[in-house]
């Protein structure tokens, strides 16, 4: 029997969260509802879920320290996330997606928009790229252990980061621009903001450290990833 995904729905709103739960349910999804901070938490430590729709604001915390919490711990770090929320500011979406979510919807929200939206981060969950390794300098990264080191330093970051870092590796020196990255790295971008890709590129570069200089912001065109200014690294380094 095939095994339905799990989706943990955080959602303090009784009436939502059974109207998110019965659509779940209709279209293959074995939902999970709570109703605040706490509960998201224990049922996090109990099952992974395979996706959470994490609601903004939440009696006994916020959605958004939620969020970076489970982006800062090894075991929760690569569930998608998405963030359910009245916000509608750009400022509120990229402080959603800098606190760690995947995607943002923004209530009131079409049920099959929603369901979408979820086949969407479960499809990306799948990395582009087949299994190898790519380097650049003293940029190391390997994609069938899922590890990137710089310098012999394993270096830390999210699922979408390293998918981003791996199909810039593998396509080097050329410049691509948010609706390709968003194409060719999240997959089908249907209703993704091309604005994601600048939250996603900044947290690669904090990510990287000193190797974040290889990330080039091309103005008025998108982003390129250079090998020249790590082989410089590398060429003082040894001299």
């Amino acid at each position: 029997m095939r095994k339905l995904p799990r989706v943990l729905v955080v959602e303090d709103e009784p009436a939502i969260a059974e109207l998110i739960a019965v659509n779940l349910r209709h279209n293959g999804f074995a939902p999970i509802i709570v109703f605040d901070a706490e509960a998201a938490q224990r049922e996090v430590e109990a099952i992974l879920p395979d996706v959470i729709l994490l609601d903004w604001m939440l009696p006994g915390g916020s959605g958004l320290n939620l969020a970076r919490q489970w982006r800062a711990h090894e075991r929760t770090k690569g569930v998608p996330i998405i963030m359910l929320t009245a916000r509608s500011e750009e400022t509120d979406k990229v402080q959603g997606l800098d606190a760690g979510a995947d995607d943002y919807v923004t209530k009131p929200f079409s049920t099959q928009e929603l369901l979408a939206r979820i086949r969407a981060v479960l499809r990306r969950r799948v990395p582009e790229a087949v299994a190898d390794r790519v380097s650049a300098g003293a940029l190391l990264l390997d994609a069938e252990a899922h590890r990137v080191s710089f310098e012999g330093r394993e270096l830390r970051m999210g699922p979408t980061e390293f998918r981003l870092l791996h199909f810039l590796m593998k396509h080097p020196e050329r410049v691509h621009s948010r609706a390709t990255l968003l194409d060719r790295v999240w997959g089908d971008h249907v209703f993704i903001e091309e604005r994601t890709v600048d939250v996603h590129i900044k947290r690669l570069r904090e990510a990287l450290g000193p190797a974040g200089v290889a990330l080039e912001t091309v103005r008025g065109a998108g982003y390129r990833f250079s090998a020249r200014p790590l082989q410089t690294q590398t060429d003082a380094a040894s001299a």
